[in-house]
């Protein structure tokens, strides 16, 4: 499954080249993966607690093609590229205009909520991520 997530560049997320400073492609990545599991997993608002399911952080990879600039909208594609037992990769292909501009891949680690420590990703979490 695929989730397309589009970004507007805004003015304060630009640095002094008039390009959007490099912290904040892996902000857009955190609201893109944030906004397809909340939108798949629990679409009632519940939170992710409510399928006994969070997850953290572990590695994050980008690799930048082009700037993307104030007033563009970038779209973010977004899939689960690897399966472990308690981690999983994402994978973000990101277009803007057509083109090119960053991909990532970020690892994330499959946490028991309120407690941090990681645990066997849930079924139902395989299932609705496809």
């Amino acid at each position: 499954m695929t989730y397309i997530h589009d970004i507007r560049v805004r003015y304060g997320e630009c640095d002094m080249q008039r390009v959007v400073f490099n912290a904040n492609y892996l902000a857009y990545c955190d609201d893109a993966v944030d906004s397809w599991f909340r939108a798949v997993l629990t679409p009632g608002g519940e939170g992710f607690e409510s399928i006994g399911f969070d997850f953290m952080l572990k590695t994050a990879t980008l690799t930048w093609h082009a700037p993307l600039v104030f007033g563009e909208t970038a779209a973010l594609a977004c899939s689960v590229q690897r399966w472990g037992n308690a981690s999983f990769d994402v994978g973000i292909a990101a277009t803007a205009g057509g083109a090119a501009r960053f991909d990532a891949t970020i690892t994330y680690v499959s946490v028991t909520p309120g407690a941090n420590t990681p645990t066997r990703i849930p079924e139902v979490v395989r299932e609705r991520l496809g």
